[in-house]
């Protein structure tokens, strides 16, 4: 059984290059070109069978059909609410809730977004495979974005590593900002535990993070920022702000005040990619969840400033 048909007609700029070599270039790995070599007509040309050391040539048609491969058979399917801001046969991209984990782990083996997803493929009557191409914590809401099959989550996962996928943060913390800034602080593991981060100068690794004021609250003395992030550490928001006396309140690791809200006020605001198989330009925006907006509807008493990250604009 395939997950996908694809056929591509060779130019004569293409023509010469191995069906493998054209694959690679279009963003194909090379464990997945193993993957198509082991499948039933996974390669072919012009409707025969076809190596992936084939020589192509003008006005040929190489197809690829992509396997079906496993499900996440460990995930239970559970019917839970998912806000679906995009979806189509490719990818599928989420605005997550605050409390829900992404994936099971210990604690958590039925109340997350992976067995929500595993319910509704099931009730559509297609398999699911669990690929996440970015990552939130629990209490991190925002946009999400998942692949639906091997190629499209080969192609994002790479626009992951070149940091072509665009990401923008927006995150209350305590105090006023006023200028935009960056901070180039190493992360490492703090001895000692199992999830918690900390700033290390001599073991942590490379982190930077760009930030910008968009408004502040006097009455609550927080400021909404904007982030980009040109590393992806584990915490890496979390940890740097905190480092600069800038901590998100109600963050139950790193400053677990919960006067104005019961959990870390971050949110994965906007993305932007190029998609895996059309090539077209994908922009989405998530707007605040309503208790990070509930601290900024204050009337006079919100002070907005110009600067801006978006990559959206």
């Amino acid at each position: 059984m395939t997950k996908k048909t694809l056929h591509y007609p060779i130019s004569n700029e293409q023509a010469g290059l191995t069906a493998e070599q054209f694959l690679k270039a279009k963003g194909y790995s090379h464990r997945l070109i193993v993957c198509l070599k082991h499948t039933p007509m996974g390669l072919s040309v012009n409707g025969k069978p076809a190596y992936a050391n084939r020589r192509l040539s003008p006005g040929e048609a190489l197809t690829v059909r992509l396997p079906e491969d496993e499900p996440s058979g460990s995930i239970v399917p559970v019917q839970l609410p998912l806000n679906i801001v995009y979806e189509d046969e490719d990818l599928l991209v989420i605005n997550k809730e605050a409390g829900v984990p992404v994936h099971p782990s210990q604690g958590h083996y039925t109340n997350t977004l992976a067995n929500g997803l595993a319910w509704y493929f099931r009730e559509k009557g297609q398999p699911f495979t669990c690929r996440a191409v970015n990552r939130l914590d629990r209490d991190t809401t925002g946009l999400l974005l998942f692949a639906k099959h091997m190629l499209s989550a080969c192609i994002l996962s790479s626009q992951m590593l070149n940091r072509s996928i665009h990401r923008e943060y927006r995150a209350l913390v305590q105090g006023k900002i006023q200028k935009p800034g960056t901070i180039t602080a190493p992360i490492a593991r703090k001895e000692g535990s199992t999830i918690e981060r900390q700033v290390d100068y001599e073991k942590g690794e490379a982190a930077c993070t760009h930030y910008s004021p968009v408004c502040y609250s006097p009455r609550y003395d927080l400021s909404l920022i904007s982030l980009w992030l040109e590393t992806g550490r584990t915490h890496q928001i979390r940890v740097h702000l905190r480092s600069v006396g800038h901590p998100l309140p109600g963050d139950f690791l790193y400053n677990p005040d919960y006067r104005c809200i019961a959990r870390q006020p971050l949110h994965s605001f906007s993305l932007a990619f190029t998609h895996p198989i059309t090539g077209e330009t994908m922009k989405f925006k998530a707007e605040l969840p309503e208790d990070m907006a509930s601290l900024l509807q204050l009337g006079k008493q919100l002070c907005p400033v110009q600067f801006h990250l978006s990559p959206l604009g």
